[in-house]
Parts: C-alpha cells; structure tokens; sequence
C-alpha cells in the first residue's frame, strides 16, 4: 500500500463552508455552555434545581434522536439531515429568548440537544465522504484543531458576557447563536451529498449493525476514550483546586495549556505520524493519559506549592498528548470500519458510546473523586488499560486498525 503525504489543504479550500460551518458550530458551542446555567438564571424565576432538572430532562429525551435519525442518513445522505439539525438548533436558541417556564426549557434545550447529537451522528460521516483515502486522519485532526479552537474563542467571549453580567449581555449570546446555526444552514447548501452509492448493500439495517462483533471492540474503545476525555472538565478542576489546594489560577491554566495543544499541535501531529499503524498509536495514547493520571496522584504527595502546580501541569500535557493521539483516528478507525450504506448507523452506535460516557462520567468521577485521589487516578489508569487492550484487539480484528496512518 502507498504512503501519501500530500497536503490536506487543497481538499480543505474545495470544502472551505462545510469547514466554516464547523467552526461556526464550535464558537458557539464554546460561548453558551460556560453562561447557560446564568442565562436561565437571569431570564427566568427558576431556581437552579428546576433549571438543571429541566436540562437534564432535554438530554435524557434527546438520547435517542441519533440513532432514530442514522437510518435518514443511510437513506438520504448527511447535507439535508445536516441543515435539519442546524434549524433545529437555530429554533431552539430563538425559543430560549422566550422561555419563563419549565416546560418551555424542556421543549427548546430539546431542539438544541437533539439538534446537537444529530450533527455529531453527521459529522464523521460527512467527513469521511469529503476526505480523499489517506487524509482522513489529517482531516479530522485538523477539524478537532478547529473546534478546539472555536471552542476556546467562544469561551473568551462568554468571559467578556459574564463580566458585564447583565441580562442583555447574555440574551445577545443566545441571539448570536440562533443567527450563527441560520448561517451554518446557509453553509451548508454547498456542501455535496453524501448519500451511499445506488446499489450499495444496506441489507439488515440496525440487526447487521447490531449483530457485527468485529465493531464491538471499536465501541468499547470509543467508551473508554470519552471516559477519558470527560475527565478534563468534570474531575481535574475540582482536583487541583479543592483537593490538592492549589490556586485557582491552576484551573485555567490547564484548560489553556489543552486548548493551545491541541488547537495548534494536533493537526501537525497527525501529519508527523504518517506511516505508523494506527492501533499501535491509539495504545500509545492510553499510555499517555495513564502517565497524566500517575502525575496526578503524585501531586497530591508533594508539599511545595510550587512543585505540585508543575506536577499538575506536566500531568495535562501527558493527558493532552493523549487525546491528540487519540483522537484522529478513534474517529477515522470508527468510520473507515463501517460499510458505505450503513455508515450513519454504525457511527450511531459509536456516538451512543460518547453519549453513555457524557451521562455516567459526572457521576462516576465526582464519586471517585469523593473517595480520594487514589481511587480516581488508579480507576482512570484501569481505564487507559482497558483503552489500550480494546486498541490491541482493534489492531488484531479491524483492518482500518491495522493500517497505517495516511495508507492509500
């Protein structure tokens, strides 16, 4: 098989507006999450309890829109599923411009939930379609660049809008964000179909998906992978500050040292890899977050200040340098494993292993964290075990596992 190391810029020029709609995507993302708790707080007479209860009732309705919706994308191709779900996102930040009740939050952060895992069922699909053989993995890494990107822009912006602190500051976000999805929708007209070739074998639906054992190890994989990635927000925080004490400067700091890792190195990486077997670099991501998650424990045995704020920060670089590893060809291994005509439904199941993770994990940490440093970080380096052992198998079963990165 040959090797390519061609540019992924040319391919990137040619699909310059699915690549704005992405970024558009990812600002957005980034300036609402950090305001959404204050938003509703500031528009509403909710308490906090009703607003979180309803927020988490959106969520728990909206699990199944992307496994309903990944037999469309089989069907019909990922461009009209793809503007469906910016729409429905637009609506839902409109609807939040109105809300006062509880049901009303309900029915709006639906759309946007919804609307949400819809895109990300899309995403690797429609990526897989746009990118040549080869660069798929340089794709989605420079995607993942992007959205970190945007996702810190937003952030940036949702500091300015929390710093005025008014509700006119936050409704303009919430403003934004339903013109940016409207814009994305307009992005999106241009960007070609990805519908499965006539012809192509779509025989078994959801029972062959199901029923295909070779892409069960992909799934628990992408289980363990999100575990991981959850950790950033939900226990690392919380760990340096509240349990080792440190200031809380270190917070943000190591959200920083994250974002400009993989904002600017991850597509670099991906590109240096060219010719390594896949399988044998997502193990050597395991490894990385195993040795961030030992850093971490052995912060909480170091006495000077100082030391331990480095020990933390060298533990995020590890864990970082894991998901750069990671993350590229978690999603390529995912889509290349999949047959054409049943690729929505295949990277369905894989979403659903992201969404079980992003339901389990603040429970799960906060738990752990609750019984000590050594319960979470051995538990997470179980994790990262387990990852790599899943990446082996992945490496024994999987052709896509097998082959090299940038592989024609």
């Amino acid at each position: 098989m040959a090797h390519t190391n061609s540019p992924v810029r040319p391919s990137v020029a040619r699909h310059g507006r699915f690549v704005a709609a992405i970024v558009i995507d990812s600002i957005g993302t980034g300036v609402f999450i950090p305001v959404t708790m204050l938003y509703f707080l500031a528009a509403t007479s909710l308490t906090l309890v009703q607003v979180g209860a309803a927020l988490t009732m959106a969520g728990l309705l909206a699990l199944p829109a992307g496994p309903l919706v990944a037999g469309l994308i089989d069907r019909y191709g990922t461009k009209l599923v793809l503007q469906a779900a910016n729409l429905a996102q637009a609506l839902g930040f409109a609807g939040y411009l109105l809300v006062g009740q509880t049901w009303q939050i309900v029915i709006c952060a639906w759309l946007n939930s919804a609307g949400r895992a819809v895109f990300s069922g899309c995403y690797g699909v429609t990526v897989t379609a746009l990118a040549a053989p080869g660069q798929r993995e340089r794709w989605f890494g420079l995607l993942g660049s992007v959205r970190n990107l945007g996702y810190a822009l937003g952030g940036l912006l949702s500091a300015v809008a929390v710093s005025i602190g008014t509700h006119g500051a936050y409704a303009a976000i919430v403003a934004i964000n339903a013109v940016s999805y409207l814009t994305a929708f307009a992005l999106m007209r241009s960007v070609p179909s990805t519908r499965p070739e006539v012809g192509s074998d779509a025989a078994g639906g959801w029972r062959r998906v199901l029923r295909d054992r070779r892409y069960l190890p992909i799934v628990g994989h992408q289980l363990c992978f999100a575990l991981s990635l959850f950790t950033l927000n939900i226990a690392i925080p919380v760990y340096a500050v509240d349990v080792l004490g440190l200031p809380g400067w270190t917070a943000g700091a190591v959200f920083t040292l994250n974002t400009l890792m993989v904002g600017f190195g991850q597509a670099v990486v991906v590109g240096r890899l060219s010719g390594r077997v896949r399988s044998r670099v997502l193990v050597v991501g395991h490894v990385c977050f195993a040795a961030g998650y030992l850093l971490f424990l052995a912060a909480d045995r170091v006495a000077v200040l100082a030391l331990a704020v480095a020990v933390v920060l060298f533990g995020a670089g590890s864990y970082t340098l894991g998901e750069i590893l990671g993350g590229p060809l978690t999603s390529t291994v995912a889509a290349e494993s999949a047959p054409d005509a049943l690729r929505g439904r295949y990277l369905a199941l894989n979403q659903f292993a992201v969404t079980v993770a992003g339901t389990i994990a603040p429970i799960a940490l906060s738990g752990l964290l609750s019984a000590g440093a050594a319960a979470i970080w051995l538990t997470l380096v179980g994790v990262s075990v387990l990852g790599a052992v899943l990446a082996v198998v992945m490496g024994r079963m999987v052709p896509a596992a097998r082959s090299r990165i940038g592989d024609v």
